[in-house]
C-alpha cells in the first residue's frame, strides 16, 4: 500500500479517492488498486500527484522493495 499517499489524500487534503481519480483521469477502481499497491502508478501519474500534493515524488512513493511490508535495504 502507498501509505504516504493515503495519508496525504485522506488527512492533509481531505480528498476522496474519486476526486484524485478524476484529477488523474482514471477510474476510481483503477486508482483504488494503485493506492492499495495492486497496480503501479505511471510516471506521469506520479508527477501529477507530486504536483497535486506539493511534495517530491520521493516523499510520496517508496521503491518497490519497500511496498507491501517488504523492508529490505537497497544497496
Amino acid at each position: 500500500m502507498q501509505h504516504k499517499l493515503f495519508f496525504l489524500r485522506k488527512f492533509d487534503t481531505k480528498m476522496t479517492q474519486s476526486e484524485v481519480a478524476d484529477y488523474l483521469g482514471i477510474s476510481i477502481k483503477t486508482y483504488r488498486d494503485k493506492e492499495k499497491g495492486k497496480a503501479e502508478f505511471t510516471q506521469d501519474e506520479m508527477f501529477a500527484l507530486s504536483e497535486l500534493f506539493q511534495c517530491g515524488i520521493e516523499e510520496i512513493f517508496l521503491p518497490r522493495t519497500h511496498q507491501n511490508g517488504d523492508r529490505k535495504t537497497l544497496v
